[in-house]
Protein backbone atom coordinates (compact mmCIF):
# COMPACT_ATOMS: atom_id res chain seq x y z
CA UNK A 1 0.00 0.00 0.00
CA UNK A 2 2.95 2.50 0.07
CA UNK A 3 2.58 5.56 -1.87
CA UNK A 4 2.61 9.18 -1.82
CA UNK A 5 0.32 9.81 -4.80
CA UNK A 6 -2.45 8.95 -2.99
CA UNK A 7 -4.37 11.18 0.39
CA UNK A 8 -6.78 9.62 2.28
CA UNK A 9 -9.16 11.78 3.84
CA UNK A 10 -10.86 10.52 7.16
CA UNK A 11 -13.97 11.36 8.54
CA UNK A 12 -15.26 10.76 11.94
CA UNK A 13 -18.83 10.42 13.08
CA UNK A 14 -21.16 11.44 15.62
CA UNK A 15 -19.79 11.38 19.71
CA UNK A 16 -16.06 11.23 18.18
CA UNK A 17 -12.95 13.37 16.97
CA UNK A 18 -10.20 12.82 14.35
CA UNK A 19 -8.39 11.20 17.05
CA UNK A 20 -10.59 8.04 15.99
CA UNK A 21 -8.41 7.15 13.41
CA UNK A 22 -5.68 7.47 15.11
CA UNK A 23 -4.62 3.62 14.78
CA UNK A 24 -5.64 3.90 11.29
CA UNK A 25 -3.61 7.48 10.55
CA UNK A 26 -0.28 5.67 12.33
CA UNK A 27 -0.51 2.66 9.74
CA UNK A 28 -1.35 4.95 6.43
CA UNK A 29 2.52 7.40 7.63
CA UNK A 30 4.22 3.81 7.86
CA UNK A 31 3.10 2.82 4.19
CA UNK A 32 4.00 6.34 2.95
CA UNK A 33 0.48 7.48 2.55
CA UNK A 34 -0.55 11.18 2.91
CA UNK A 35 -3.64 10.95 5.75
CA UNK A 36 -5.99 13.86 6.70
CA UNK A 37 -7.85 13.82 9.22
CA UNK A 38 -11.63 16.54 8.84
CA UNK A 39 -12.44 17.84 11.99
CA UNK A 40 -16.34 18.02 11.87
CA UNK A 41 -17.96 20.38 14.04
CA UNK A 42 -21.10 18.38 14.17
CA UNK A 43 -23.45 21.53 14.30
CA UNK A 44 -24.95 21.30 10.73
CA UNK A 45 -24.97 19.14 8.14
CA UNK A 46 -23.91 22.23 6.02
CA UNK A 47 -21.43 23.34 8.72
CA UNK A 48 -20.07 19.57 8.56
CA UNK A 49 -19.73 19.28 4.43
CA UNK A 50 -18.19 22.67 4.58
CA UNK A 51 -15.46 21.17 7.03
CA UNK A 52 -15.02 18.70 4.94
CA UNK A 53 -14.23 20.55 1.83
CA UNK A 54 -11.36 22.56 3.64
CA UNK A 55 -9.85 19.36 4.48
CA UNK A 56 -9.81 18.12 0.85
CA UNK A 57 -8.38 21.38 0.31
CA UNK A 58 -5.69 20.53 2.27
CA UNK A 59 -5.01 16.97 0.64
CA UNK A 60 -2.33 16.93 -2.44
CA UNK A 61 -3.52 14.66 -5.11
CA UNK A 62 -6.28 12.16 -5.97
CA UNK A 63 -8.27 11.44 -2.61
CA UNK A 64 -9.22 8.14 -1.06
CA UNK A 65 -12.61 9.54 1.27
CA UNK A 66 -13.33 7.37 4.53
CA UNK A 67 -16.35 8.07 6.29
CA UNK A 68 -17.38 6.25 9.55
CA UNK A 69 -21.07 6.35 10.88
CA UNK A 70 -22.67 9.66 10.05
CA UNK A 71 -19.58 10.63 8.38
CA UNK A 72 -21.38 8.18 5.29
CA UNK A 73 -23.52 11.48 4.67
CA UNK A 74 -20.84 13.58 4.95
CA UNK A 75 -18.55 12.29 2.33
CA UNK A 76 -20.96 11.58 -0.09
CA UNK A 77 -22.09 15.22 0.20
CA UNK A 78 -18.46 16.54 -1.63
CA UNK A 79 -18.54 17.58 -4.95
CA UNK A 80 -14.99 18.08 -5.30
CA UNK A 81 -12.92 16.56 -7.91
CA UNK A 82 -10.67 15.36 -6.29
CA UNK A 83 -12.33 12.52 -4.56
CA UNK A 84 -11.54 9.37 -6.74
CA UNK A 85 -12.99 6.63 -4.31
CA UNK A 86 -15.55 6.68 -1.04
CA UNK A 87 -14.74 4.06 1.53
CA UNK A 88 -17.81 3.19 4.28
CA UNK A 89 -17.06 2.52 7.22
CA UNK A 90 -20.09 1.08 9.32
CA UNK A 91 -21.31 3.73 8.11
CA UNK A 92 -24.71 5.77 7.06
CA UNK A 93 -25.65 6.26 3.75
CA UNK A 94 -29.18 8.51 3.03
CA UNK A 95 -30.06 8.45 -0.70
CA UNK A 96 -31.44 11.69 -2.41
CA UNK A 97 -34.23 13.01 -0.75
CA UNK A 98 -33.82 11.14 2.46
CA UNK A 99 -32.02 12.27 6.34
CA UNK A 100 -29.10 11.04 8.18
CA UNK A 101 -32.10 10.21 10.54
CA UNK A 102 -34.51 8.16 8.69
CA UNK A 103 -31.72 6.04 7.59
CA UNK A 104 -30.53 5.53 11.19
CA UNK A 105 -33.83 4.44 12.45
CA UNK A 106 -34.63 2.71 9.49
CA UNK A 107 -36.13 -1.37 11.21
CA UNK A 108 -35.34 -2.68 14.66
CA UNK A 109 -32.93 -0.93 16.86
CA UNK A 110 -30.25 -3.62 18.46
CA UNK A 111 -31.69 -4.30 22.06
CA UNK A 112 -28.51 -2.74 23.31
CA UNK A 113 -28.67 0.47 21.57
CA UNK A 114 -28.55 3.83 23.65
CA UNK A 115 -32.12 6.17 23.86
CA UNK A 116 -30.89 9.01 22.88
CA UNK A 117 -32.06 12.62 22.97
CA UNK A 118 -30.79 16.42 23.07
CA UNK A 119 -29.68 18.12 26.32
CA UNK A 120 -31.10 21.53 27.46
CA UNK A 121 -28.94 22.77 24.82
CA UNK A 122 -29.93 21.07 22.22
CA UNK A 123 -27.31 18.59 21.80
CA UNK A 124 -27.07 14.91 21.69
CA UNK A 125 -24.10 13.62 23.79
CA UNK A 126 -24.04 9.46 23.69
CA UNK A 127 -24.30 8.28 27.43
CA UNK A 128 -20.73 7.07 28.71
CA UNK A 129 -22.21 3.55 29.56
CA UNK A 130 -22.68 3.18 25.43
CA UNK A 131 -19.32 3.42 24.72
CA UNK A 132 -18.59 0.05 25.96
CA UNK A 133 -22.12 -1.27 25.38
CA UNK A 134 -22.73 -0.63 21.80
CA UNK A 135 -20.50 2.22 20.36
CA UNK A 136 -17.32 0.12 20.58
CA UNK A 137 -17.69 -3.29 23.00
CA UNK A 138 -14.79 -4.71 21.93
CA UNK A 139 -12.50 -1.67 22.72
CA UNK A 140 -10.16 -1.78 25.45
CA UNK A 141 -10.74 0.47 28.72
CA UNK A 142 -8.47 2.77 28.31
CA UNK A 143 -9.77 2.93 24.51
CA UNK A 144 -13.05 3.21 25.80
CA UNK A 145 -12.48 6.20 28.51
CA UNK A 146 -10.42 8.07 25.50
CA UNK A 147 -13.56 7.63 23.59
CA UNK A 148 -16.04 9.04 26.46
CA UNK A 149 -13.33 11.64 27.04
CA UNK A 150 -13.27 13.06 23.48
CA UNK A 151 -16.70 12.73 22.08
CA UNK A 152 -17.94 15.65 20.06
CA UNK A 153 -22.05 16.00 20.75
CA UNK A 154 -24.02 16.15 17.80
CA UNK A 155 -26.50 18.75 16.70
CA UNK A 156 -29.88 17.46 15.31
CA UNK A 157 -29.79 19.52 12.57
CA UNK A 158 -27.05 17.14 11.35
CA UNK A 159 -29.34 15.01 10.85
CA UNK A 160 -32.58 16.26 9.92
CA UNK A 161 -31.97 17.89 6.54
CA UNK A 162 -32.51 15.95 3.22
CA UNK A 163 -29.40 15.13 1.65
CA UNK A 164 -28.66 15.68 -2.24
CA UNK A 165 -27.99 13.43 -4.98
CA UNK A 166 -25.28 11.28 -2.89
CA UNK A 167 -21.42 11.15 -4.56
CA UNK A 168 -21.65 7.24 -4.02
CA UNK A 169 -23.88 7.15 -7.69
CA UNK A 170 -20.49 8.60 -9.18
CA UNK A 171 -17.52 7.23 -7.70
CA UNK A 172 -16.41 3.58 -6.85
CA UNK A 173 -17.45 2.72 -3.64
CA UNK A 174 -16.40 0.21 -0.51
CA UNK A 175 -18.17 -0.42 2.17
CA UNK A 176 -17.43 -2.52 5.73
CA UNK A 177 -20.22 -4.12 7.29
CA UNK A 178 -19.66 -4.65 11.07
CA UNK A 179 -21.80 -7.61 11.68
CA UNK A 180 -21.47 -6.81 15.43
CA UNK A 181 -22.35 -3.16 15.19
CA UNK A 182 -25.42 -2.52 17.67
CA UNK A 183 -25.42 1.18 16.59
CA UNK A 184 -26.10 0.52 13.31
CA UNK A 185 -27.52 -3.24 12.80
CA UNK A 186 -25.75 -5.49 10.18
CA UNK A 187 -29.36 -5.58 8.35
CA UNK A 188 -29.34 -1.99 7.82
CA UNK A 189 -25.87 -1.45 6.77
CA UNK A 190 -26.34 -4.20 4.08
CA UNK A 191 -29.44 -2.41 2.96
CA UNK A 192 -27.47 0.15 2.65
CA UNK A 193 -24.48 -1.35 0.86
CA UNK A 194 -27.22 -3.28 -1.48
CA UNK A 195 -28.51 -0.42 -2.99
CA UNK A 196 -25.13 1.61 -3.60
CA UNK A 197 -23.75 -1.04 -5.64
CA UNK A 198 -20.67 -0.92 -3.40
CA UNK A 199 -17.72 -3.43 -2.93
CA UNK A 200 -18.69 -5.01 0.42
CA UNK A 201 -16.57 -6.34 2.47
CA UNK A 202 -18.04 -7.72 5.77
CA UNK A 203 -16.71 -8.79 9.07
CA UNK A 204 -16.86 -10.02 13.00
CA UNK A 205 -16.63 -6.24 14.26
CA UNK A 206 -18.10 -3.67 16.16
CA UNK A 207 -19.75 -0.27 15.29
CA UNK A 208 -15.67 1.36 15.85
CA UNK A 209 -13.45 -1.20 13.82
CA UNK A 210 -11.20 1.89 13.29
CA UNK A 211 -10.52 1.41 16.83
CA UNK A 212 -11.18 -2.14 17.26
CA UNK A 213 -10.45 -3.66 14.33
CA UNK A 214 -7.77 -1.44 12.23
CA UNK A 215 -6.31 -4.25 9.90
CA UNK A 216 -9.76 -4.70 8.20
CA UNK A 217 -10.37 -1.28 7.64
CA UNK A 218 -6.95 -0.74 5.84
CA UNK A 219 -7.70 -3.84 3.73
CA UNK A 220 -10.55 -1.72 2.63
CA UNK A 221 -8.70 1.24 2.27
CA UNK A 222 -5.74 -0.53 0.13
CA UNK A 223 -8.11 -1.59 -2.26
CA UNK A 224 -9.61 1.86 -2.33
CA UNK A 225 -6.19 3.52 -2.89
CA UNK A 226 -4.91 0.66 -5.52
CA UNK A 227 -8.22 1.83 -7.63
CA UNK A 228 -7.84 5.56 -6.97
CA UNK A 229 -3.96 5.36 -8.94
CA UNK A 230 -5.77 3.67 -11.91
Amino acid sequence: MSSSDVSVVLVHGAWADGSSWSKIIKSLAADGVKAVAAPLPLTSFQDDVAALDRALERAPGPVVLAGHAYAGAVIAATRSDKVKALVYVAALAPDEGETVAEVFYRGEPHPQAPKLAPDDHGLIYLPDAAFAAAFAQNAAAEELAVLAAVQRPISPACITVAVRRPLWKDRPTWFLVAEEDRMIVQDNQRFMADRMQAQVRSHAVDHTPIVTAPAAVLAVLGEAIAAARE
